[in-house]
């Protein structure tokens, strides 16, 4: 599934699930991913972490070929800014990436200066 998110691809989300503070993360990235249900934690078949997921109102209906809903995942791999501090992400971010603080319910999310280039750029700005 794409990565680069509109908000009518989340017309029928309902909430947003944080399994991790989003204020302790530069950025999240996310997806869409297909789901046996609307709610409850979905499963997570990548490398890295899940960090948080969106549950689905009832009217949201499954795709008719595969019975699976199109849920909203935030996560972070392996080599990302959080656990590598120093290493790919150090600056810049992936193309999936935003900040978490501005995701919300039927809401992308934004690219910010702390997510596109990490705390460094706060520090340069504010000086």
């Amino acid at each position: 599934m794409s990565s680069l998110l509109t908000e009518g691809d989340l017309t029928h989300e309902a909430h947003v699930v944080w399994l991790e503070d989003p204020e302790n993360l530069d950025y999240v990235r996310q997806a869409l991913d297909k789901t046996p249900r609307r709610r409850n934690k979905p499963r997570y078949a990548r490398d890295g972490r899940m960090v948080g997921y969106a549950e689905l109102d009832d009217h949201a209906e499954a795709d008719p070929d595969s019975g699976l809903y199109r849920r909203r995942v935030f996560f972070l791999l392996p080599h990302d800014r959080d656990s590598l501090p120093e290493g790919l992400y150090r600056e810049g971010a992936p193309g999936e990436a935003v900040d978490p603080r501005t995701i919300g319910v039927r809401k992308v999310g934004e690219k910010t200066p702390r997510s596109q280039s990490g705390p460094a750029a706060i520090t340069k700005t504010l000086s």
